[in-house]
Formats: structure tokens, sequence, C-alpha cells
């Protein structure tokens, strides 16, 4: 089987780190053509700087890292230092990389990356706010239709929302941004809350990535060690969700998620829901499927390749 070529959109954040950890020791079926930073979580400087570490961690200084744009569309940036900490990866002691940035910015490197490759032959992966994306399809349009897929993490539906009552983080962030993706005709398969919060780090998944004695595997159990805090004391859960994680592992087993394609629009105008994702599960408008949202994950399977997948780096 040819590796699936995907570049990985990303604001990390823990879980975001797990999900470049997962994608990079699977190179059987993952080819990453390339990190691109944006802010976040965290700023723009500490996401395109914890990218960099992570590929460290795992080995990977081979893998470029490009740092793309550093506020939304239209508004002020919202952060997340308040889960994942003042660095974006509190929790393990990891060392600032040596490792440079890539040159030149992450939207640019989008662009070329799709007009370079066949058509229908590169993923794009976000893991955070989609203002790269949406970005890059303004600036040109013609690589829409040249997009494999577009599997991200965002949005939720019965879940609702984890930053507003309404609103899931990424998608609140920069909601503009999400509105042109959603609308922009690619093929989308979305991990909303409603399946990541099914992926939940209990104690016994952690001390599994802890008792694989690696530097990875002892990273990973430290950075849930950290942010499962506030998942734990905000949702009564058993632990963290691995939100991004959910993305890359669809990519190699697809058959552990099961979801349904419907519409899903963007509230950009609501002071009370703004960044919603207005999902029609139950198909009660005349709107067109624009995406494939994921609603279930068999967790055990996934927990079982996240921890063998890790033991390889």
């Amino acid at each position: 089987m040819t590796a699936r070529k995907i570049i990985i959109d990303t604001d990390p954040g823990q879980d975001d780190a797990v999900a470049i950890l997962l994608a990079l020791a699977s190179p059987e079926e993952i080819e990453v053509l390339g990190i691109t930073a944006v802010a976040g979580n965290v700023p723009l400087p500490l996401t395109a700087r914890n990218a960099r570490i992570v590929c460290e961690l795992a080995g990977r200084t081979d893998v470029p890292v490009y740092a793309g744009c550093d506020a939304p569309l239209k508004r002020k940036l919202v952060t997340a230092e308040h889960v994942h900490g003042k660095t974006g990866l509190d929790g393990p002691d990891l060392p600032d990389p040596k490792m440079e940035l890539a040159q030149g910015h992450a939207v640019d490197f989008l662009i070329h990356t799709l007009r370079r490759h066949p058509p229908g032959t590169v993923t794009l992966c976000p893991l955070g706010p989609l203002t790269n994306i949406a970005t890059a399809f303004q600036k040109a349009p013609d690589i829409v239709d040249r997009v494999q897929q577009i599997v991200l993490m965002g949005g939720a539906y019965f879940e609702v929302g984890n930053i507003t009552p309404a609103a899931e983080f990424n998608i609140y962030v920069d909601p503009e941004a999400a509105d042109i993706v959603f609308k922009s005709g690619a093929d989308i398969v979305v991990m909303p809350l409603d399946v990541t919060h099914k992926a939940l780090v209990t104690k016994q998944r952690n001390d599994a990535f802890r008792a694989l004695g690696t530097r990875v595997g002892v990273a990973v159990a430290e950075m849930t060690d950290f942010f499962e805090r506030f998942d734990k004391e905000k949702y009564g859960s058993l632990g963290a969700p691995l939100h991004d994680p959910c993305v890359t592992a669809y990519l190699i087993r697809p058959e552990l998620f099961s979801g349904r394609h419907v519409n899903v629009e963007i509230e950009t105008r609501s002071e009370l829901t703004l960044g919603m994702t207005v999902a029609d599960w139950w198909g009660v408008t005349d709107r067109e499927p624009n995406a494939l949202f994921i609603g279930d994950v068999d967790a055990d399977g996934f927990f079982a390749l996240l921890t063998e997948r890790l033991a390889r780096l």
C-alpha cells in the first residue's frame, strides 16, 4: 500500500503533539510532507516552536515545519493556555528545538505543495483553527480541487461547546476561516467533540504509555498527566480526551470510526452561538451534505494502535 501524503496544520497543544507523533510513527500508511503551524492554543511563535520540538522528539528533523498565520482572518486571537499551559506543551521537560523553521510562509507551502503533486494525492490534516487552510484557498482557489481530502478536528453536535456553550475551540477561534473551508466543496471528514470525548486517556491507558520506557512514551504520559487536570475538573471524566490523534488514527484505521455524511454550517454572526457547527444530523433541512461527521470510535482499538505506534519511536 502506498503511504498517504499529508500536510499537518497544527497549533501544538499536547494532543496535537500526540497526533504528530502517531503520524511520524506510521510511515507505511502516512508520509508527512510538512507541518504548518498556526496560532491557536498558544500564539504562533510557540506553536511553531512546539511543532519542531515534537519532530525532534520523534527523531524526524527531516520534516519541514513552516510558520503560518498569527491571527484569525477577522478577529482577535483567542488562546487556551488555561488548558495547555503557558508554552502549550507544559508537562514534560523538553529542550528548545535546534532545527530551524523552513523558509517561507505556511500558506505558500500549502499552495505550492498542492500544485506540485498530482490532483487528489495530498490530504490536509488541520488540528487547530482553519486560518492557514482558508487563507490558502482564498489566495489560490485552484488548489481546492487538488485536495484529496481534509480530515480535521473541530466542532461538535451533541457535545456542543467547550470554549463557549455553543462552540468548540478550533472553530470558535476563526469561524470565518471554518466557513470558507466547509463551503469549499472539498471532501471533508470531521472529528468533533462527540467522538474525541470517547477517546479518554484513563490511568490504565496512560500507564501503558509510560510503561513503554522510551523518551516518547514518558513524554506523552507526562503531557496527558498535565492537561487531564482541566478535563477531569470540567467534565468529571476519567481522563483527558485525545482530540487530535483521532485525525491521524482515522487515516491509519478508518474502520475504528463511524459517522454520518451531513450538512455542516458555521455560525459567523451570532454573539450567542458564534463558531457553532450546525450539523444537520437528522436530515431536517434540504441542505446538501458537505462533511462526514464522525460520531463514534472503538476506543480500545484506538489506544491499542496509539500505544503500538508510539513504541516505534
